[in-house]
């Protein structure tokens, strides 16, 4: 698992399933898949109990370990 880090403290972020909490600034944020080679948001496919990600800027479907996960905004 990588290691997250506050947008607002970078503090180090605590992720807690599709969550994450800074305990420095005591912000929650919910995270967000995100494309590894551009950095926008994944489109989330479930079906069957499956989940895939797909790229809508080109890059088609993104293995999940290739999946980064990054901080949207607060919640």
């Amino acid at each position: 698992m990588e290691v997250l880090h506050c947008p607002n403290c970078e503090g180090l972020l605590v992720q807690e399933g599709d969550r994450a909490h800074c305990n420095d600034c005591g912000q929650d944020f919910q995270l967000e898949a995100r494309c590894p080679e551009c950095h926008q948001p994944l489109e989330v496919l479930k079906a069957c109990g499956a989940v895939d990600y797909f790229c809508r800027n080109g890059h088609g479907l993104i293995s999940k370990k290739r999946v980064i996960f990054a901080p949207g905004a607060g919640a």
